[in-house]
């Protein structure tokens, strides 16, 4: 693909994207590659917006890790009021690049229609490239925490333009530097209602918006994993290490083939307007916990044999092994 064939010419391993880069992603449009066309989108299947994130892994970490997370926030254009979708993603300029922290982290409290939001949120992928960020927030009313009916706090999302948002410079991993993934501050900003959205109400019908959020975190973030081994192979696939080499290669395998089967049903179910049960989620969960512990377990075993270049930094095959462990400390795959 043209859009794959210029980002392989640019340059990689600084902290943060030079322009050449953001000039790439937004001339591709790929911080939209969820949105529907009537919203300035790409409208991928799942299979094809897969199948391009796992391509952009295995070129850069960072660009596949940064590119996953910020469409994955745009993806939420399906969640948002109309007029709300509308003005984010139909607005003239750049296009809308999304991204925030998934954890409860502040506080919004109710004044008539809207909400005063402060807090401290951590882990904003892509934060310098954003033109909104996303957060969770647990919300009050006249100063009262609001619970469901189990007794859980009351949580809800929003959408906030980035000059809501003081962005704090504190991303110094040993890998997957230009996601610059910093925390962000907000202080009592106040938002409209609109600027309020929950995962499991779409306003959208396009077949993409089908599948519950969870399970499209799930797979989005996997792929990233089978793109990042496949760039470490590819690098140190010497004729001294082949034989080394087969059970990581394998195990990519097995896992793209297993990933892109679930992607088969659940479009397969999507058509024949299925519901996607959570049993049948929890598997994936599961087969995709799985795939990246027998992922990272063959890196490992691999990584002696690799010599002192894999241990020098700016070496490639180092930036790629820094990358990928990084990448397993988000929490999605740290549990059962």
């Amino acid at each position: 693909m043209d859009k794959l064939h210029k980002l392989r010419k640019l340059d990689w391993g600084t902290d943060v994207f030079p322009q050449d880069v953001l000039d790439c992603i937004n001339s591709e449009n790929l911080w939209n590659l969820w949105v529907p066309k009537t919203h300035g989108g790409l409208e991928l299947s799942l299979k094809a917006g897969l199948s391009l994130l796992k391509d952009l892994a295995r070129i850069d970490a960072s660009l596949g890790w940064t590119i996953t997370l910020c469409s994955g926030a745009n993806y939420f254009v399906g969640n948002l009021q109309p007029n709300k979708a509308k003005e984010i993603f139909m607005k003239a300029g750049s296009p809308a690049c999304l991204g925030g922290s998934g954890g409860v982290f502040g506080s919004a409290e109710k004044v008539n229609d809207q909400y005063r939001i402060k807090g401290k949120w951590r882990y904003a992928t892509g934060a310098p490239y954003l033109t909104h960020f996303t957060l969770n927030a647990e919300i009050l009313e006249n100063g009262t925490l609001l619970r469901n009916d189990d007794g859980s706090p009351r949580v809800q999302s929003f959408v906030i333009p980035k000059n809501a948002v003081q962005v704090i410079e504190d991303w110094n991993t040993m890998g997957l530097k230009a996601t610059a993934t910093h925390s962000f501050a907000v202080k009592d900003y106040m938002a409209h209602k609109s600027c309020s959205f929950t995962y499991n109400e779409v306003y959208l019908p396009q077949p993409i918006f089908k599948i519950p959020f969870s399970l499209f975190a799930d797979l989005t973030l996997w792929v990233n994993y089978i793109g990042i081994a496949e760039h470490l192979l590819e690098e140190a696939n010497t004729e001294i290490l082949k034989g080394s080499l087969d059970a990581l290669k394998n195990m990519i395998l097995e896992s793209d083939r297993k990933i892109f089967h679930y992607v088969n049903e659940i479009e397969g179910m999507i058509e024949q307007k299925r519901a996607i049960e959570e049993d049948y989620m929890r598997k994936i969960h599961h087969g995709a916990v799985h795939s990246v512990k027998e992922i990272s377990r063959n890196i490992i075993e691999i990584f002696p044999k690799l010599g002192v270049r894999a241990s020098t930094k700016d070496h490639l095959l180092n930036q790629i092994f820094c990358d990928y462990f990084t990448a397993t400390q988000h929490h999605i795959f740290s549990r059962e």
